[in-house]
């Protein structure tokens, strides 16, 4: 395990200029001839404006970053998305929209009458779209978790338009990571005011690209809804070839407060969260379709130990079971709290005192059975042969779930999960690759093999990689026949920043693509064929 005593991760928290034009790359080793597309990648790149701090690792604004690969040749390029979040706060020189953990302080040339105003009319929600990008039929969108998502031109990173998805059906927000199937079909998941009041979360469908060159996004319709008796949870889904799985974890969002509070008080998004030690952890599930298109809530109780839950890796289903892997933090406490900036720029003694409090990270296989019958309480309902997971009916009719455990190590995660998605995303796989956390800083990346929990790890002093993502080989026949491409930060070296090839077999180096640029930390992306 790597220690980071110059403190060289901090260079990926800190602000950078767009580029005017794609810069070449210079390659060491060879660039596969297969990959001919583009590595699209998103994360904060202005950290503050004017003397106004971000103060939390999900607000600074968008940049898109892309790599393109061209007859052995690579190029980089990158450009802020123009969201109303950006544009306003370079034209007025100030953190305008509340973002995340920043709380955006009303205009002080504005008099108390147009500043109460404002308020009245209620929040203005972040279109702050740092987190993801994804095609919906053959357009792509930078995303965050709130209504509002970006089309992008892929090409050009120029940006086109901000759409509002509460215009086409209902929902709060959706997640930045929805499930896409072979034939272009986006599912995501969001909360929504339900029935009389109630809250719900709604499983969202928008359909592939249409014949007649209509924008799916206005096709897009709830297919699963059900009522949630809590504030809504911070939480994410898994989708096999037939299930939906959501895990409503106790890390809450406090409506009220959210609603009210917000504007008075100068809160941000961060306020708003509320940990329940005594709910533990929901697991839901649901059919996926049951004719016409329509989904159908099971309804069981499926409980176990509290977690946080960011990432899903893998759900598949196997012989009347649901298996479901996912990267936890257990415990209730909300492990967002560990990633101010100001914790994340700490020397490193710091960091390593700050991770030491927060839960602790884990890969964690849940089995869920989906032949359930009241009379066998307080026996194992799981016999798949290849895991130790259980799950226990209990007289009270929920089913308690204990996990297996595939990865854990004191304070290093396995995070930001990839697979080969293409072949096996919702069925049952062998290999997961990660993004190593250290003490939440990124420094290596992980295979893992979900069936004998094998690892092999690629790092390099001082250099700070992010999210793999596989690229299969044209003919390749195994799962994992391909490439990893990350892009990695070594702020001491001479050009501070790459494009890392690895072969997916063995995590060797194949070829990495330097550049004369500083890169700033991303979350996630795609390679676009």
């Amino acid at each position: 395990i790597f220690e980071h005593p110059a403190g060289g991760y901090k260079k990926i928290f800190e602000t950078v200029e767009e580029l005017s034009e794609p810069v070449p790359a210079t390659v060491t080793g060879r660039i596969p001839s297969f990959l001919k597309g583009s590595l699209l990648r998103l994360g904060p790149g202005l950290f503050e404006v004017g003397d106004e701090p971000f103060y939390h690792l999900f607000d600074g604004q968008a940049l898109m970053h892309k790599f393109d690969f061209k007859n052995g040749q690579v190029t980089y390029f990158n450009k802020y998305v123009k969201t109303d979040a950006y544009v306003r706060a370079i034209t007025e020189k100030r953190v305008v929209i509340t973002e995340f953990g920043t709380f955006a302080y009303p205009d002080p040339c504005k008099n108390i009458f147009s500043r109460f105003f404002t308020y009245f009319k209620g929040v203005e929600v972040t279109d702050n779209c740092l987190v993801n990008v994804y095609p919906i039929g053959e357009d792509y969108y930078a995303v965050t978790e709130t209504n509002y998502i970006t089309k992008v031109n892929t090409d050009t990173l120029d940006t086109l338009k901000k759409v509002d998805l509460c215009n086409y059906v209902n929902i709060n927000g959706v997640t930045a990571h929805p499930h896409i199937e072979r034939d272009g079909t986006v599912f995501n998941i969001g909360n929504c005011m339900g029935k009389g009041a109630s809250l719900a979360y709604n499983v969202v469908r928008i359909p592939p690209t249409q014949k007649d060159k209509s924008d799916p996004i206005e096709k897009s319709k709830v297919v699963v809804q059900w009522v949630i008796i809590t504030n809504p949870s911070c939480s994410y889904f898994g989708m096999s070839e037939n299930y939906f799985v959501f895990v409503e974890t106790p890390v809450k969002i406090n409506l009220l407060k959210f609603l009210s509070a917000w504007s008075i008080r100068g809160s941000n998004y961060m306020d708003c969260f509320e940990s329940n030690e005594v709910l533990g952890t929901l697991f839901h599930i649901a059919r996926k379709d049951i004719g016409g298109g329509q989904g159908e809530y099971i309804d069981h109780k499926f409980r176990a130990a509290p977690i946080n839950l960011f990432h899903h890796i893998n759900t598949y289903e196997d012989n009347g079971f649901i298996v479901a892997d996912v990267c936890t933090w257990k415990g209730f406490e909300f492990v967002y709290n560990y990633l101010w900036l100001a914790n994340l720029r700490s020397n490193w003694e710091e960091v390593k005192k700050a991770a030491m409090m927060a839960p602790q990270p884990e890969v964690r296989r849940y089995v869920i059975p989906l032949d359930i019958h009241r009379e066998e309480q307080g026996k194992n309902l799981i016999c798949l042969p290849y895991t130790t997971a259980t799950a226990v009916m209990r007289t009270d009719g929920t089913i308690w779930l204990e996990p297996e455990v595939l990865f854990s190590g004191p304070r290093q995660a396995f995070e930001f999960p990839q697979i080969n998605y293409e072949k096996h995303g919702g069925k049952n796989y062998s290999y997961a690759y990660a993004l190593g956390l250290n003490h939440f800083i990124p420094d290596r990346i992980i295979k893992l093999n979900v069936k004998t929990k094998e690892t092999w790890v690629w790092q390099e002093p001082d250099s700070y990689p992010s999210e793999p993502l596989f690229v299969q080989t044209p003919d390749g026949v195994d799962e994992d026949d391909g490439v990893l491409l990350t892009v990695v930060v070594s702020p001491g070296a001479q050009k501070s920043g790459y494009m890392l090839i690895l072969n997916a077999k063995d995590m060797s180096e194949i070829a990495r693509a330097e550049v004369d640029c500083p890169i700033p930390v991303t979350f996630h992306g795609m390679y676009k064929k």
